[in-house]
């Protein structure tokens, strides 16, 4: 990672650390031994080793199916594969750390015999599963909790010399969307992101990412203006990932059903990296490729 020159400016109750547009747009992280030059986006695929997750559940849970979704998304473009095996829709119940364990790390370790040189994220809050996971050959672990579930997480992330994306959320999957309510959702989510980086940067976390987390305690409007300041977030220092991908804001703004919203996702994506998302989190690769490479070749 690039060592920023940092200025300071006041944000909310917050000194905080301000990175201008060049800087950050030329960070660079050694990931595995991929390169990551966050100059441009990158497109990270889904990979939902679960029977209940809102878009494609019970689609990959057989191992063999996981296995070849998750090999074809590489093969389609796919930067990253983000595999989860607990589903964090709205209302999920949560799983057991060995039955999440037994659904993703046969998956991962499959899926890197036959493609040594993939990067593999994993979806989880359990430090247990993050452990077995990193062992197996995983890199990234993307904690939708912000390191806050488990107390642990971050000590084996640090073990692993490991990549962490943290996520904001309000709650928990479980009740997050029970009427989610913000004095100042903006300044919230940013106080929060500030405060769990700069922990795990305390911690000696070299490769840092941050998700504002759309439709993690949000209302529809929420999520609308956290796309359109996402802007705000890149002075916190660190390369943003961004979850849009067939969420239910975009199906309740144009009454879609999960499976119809590529294309909007697509157009969504498209207007967080123009506002400085650098990892796009997607169903649809193929999508998300196309899209990414446009705007690159743009921006």
């Amino acid at each position: 990672m690039i060592i920023l020159n940092l200025n300071y400016i006041n944000y909310g109750n917050n000194l905080i650390s301000q990175v201008n547009n060049s800087e950050y747009n030329h960070q660079i992280y050694k990931i595995g031994d991929r390169i990551f030059n966050f100059e441009y986006s990158y497109v990270m695929g889904i990979l939902n080793v679960t029977p209940d997750s809102f878009s494609d559940g019970g689609e990959y849970l057989d191992k063999s199916k996981a296995v070849i979704h998750g090999i074809q998304m590489i093969e389609e473009g796919a930067d990253i594969l983000d595999i989860g095996g607990e589903s964090t829709r709205p209302n999920a119940e949560p799983v057991c750390k060995d039955e999440e364990i037994n659904r993703i790390v046969p998956v991962i370790k499959e899926i890197l015999a036959k493609k040594k040189d993939a990067i593999i994220s994993v979806d989880t809050t359990k430090s247990v599963v993050a452990d077995e996971a990193l062992k197996s050959g995983a890199k990234i672990i993307n904690d939708i909790s912000g390191l806050m579930y488990d107390s642990k997480i971050l000590d084996v992330i640090k073990k692993h010399d490991a990549s962490v994306i943290i996520m904001h959320i309000k709650g928990n999957p479980k009740t997050m969307q029970n009427n989610p309510e913000y004095d100042n959702i903006i300044e919230e989510i940013y106080d929060f992101l500030l405060r769990q980086s700069s922990i795990a940067s305390k911690a000696g976390i070299k490769n840092i990412f941050v998700d504002p987390g759309i439709g993690f305690g949000k209302t529809v409007e929420h999520n609308f203006e956290i796309i359109k300041r996402l802007d705000d977030f890149k002075s916190l220092g660190f390369p943003m990932v961004f979850g849009a991908s067939r969420k239910s804001f975009i199906g309740k703004t144009l009454e879609l059903d999960p499976t119809e919203r590529d294309t909007a996702s697509a157009i969504v994506n498209a207007i967080a990296i123009k506002n400085g998302a650098k990892i796009i989190r997607t169903h649809n690769v193929k999508f998300g490729v196309q899209t990414t490479k446009l705007m690159n070749k743009i921006y």
